[in-house]
């Protein structure tokens, strides 16, 4: 377990880049979205690991990079704040294929107990070319986080719809 590494999960579309983002402005880690990375990398050459093409091979795929981060971090010092995460992308896989993959990963690759998670907030939710799910989809897939987490032992703080300094304020303060 590494309680420097910081989880900001919650509904797709909620501000979590924005965050990220404003957090290394302010000089700390962070690592970008692998789902959104793998997107990138698929639409460019032609690739079918894409959640809406194929889900299964995608959510491998991102459990594959959220260790590959990871492991490339364990020597920073200090915070490092990931956009989503291995907990994300395994409990995609469960839900869409039933896998049962969570337990173990979730015991070996630890987080930081706190866990932020964007609520969902339809006012700045945005589809565009590589977020292709509706509202509806970004909603059950909070509702699957907001209870994947706290059964793995984490706890859940759920991050205020702010102005996107006082959201990295409020998760600084909590940490």
């Amino acid at each position: 377990m590494s309680d420097r590494f910081i989880v900001l999960s919650g509904c797709s579309g909620g501000g979590k880049s924005t965050l990220l983002e404003e957090l290394r402005r302010r000089g700390h880690r962070t690592v970008e979205e692998p789902g959104r990375r793998i997107v990138q990398e698929e639409m460019a050459s032609g690739g079918t690991a894409l959640p809406w093409l194929d889900l299964a091979a995608f959510a491998r795929r991102a459990m594959a990079m959220a260790l590959a981060d990871r492991d490339a971090m364990q020597g920073e010092h200090g915070f490092v704040f990931f956009d989503r995460g291995l907990i994300d992308a395994a409990s995609a896989l469960e839900a869409h294929c039933g896998e049962r993959v969570i337990a173990a990963l979730a015991v070996e690759h630890r987080y930081n107990r706190t866990v932020f998670l964007t609520p969902p907030w339809p006012e700045i939710y945005v589809g565009d070319t590589e977020r292709r799910h509706g509202l509806d989809a970004a909603l059950a897939e909070y509702d699957r986080l907001e209870s994947v987490y706290p059964a793995l032992g984490y706890e859940t703080v759920i991050l205020p719809k702010v102005a996107v300094a006082e959201r990295a304020d409020f998760v600084l303060a909590r940490l």
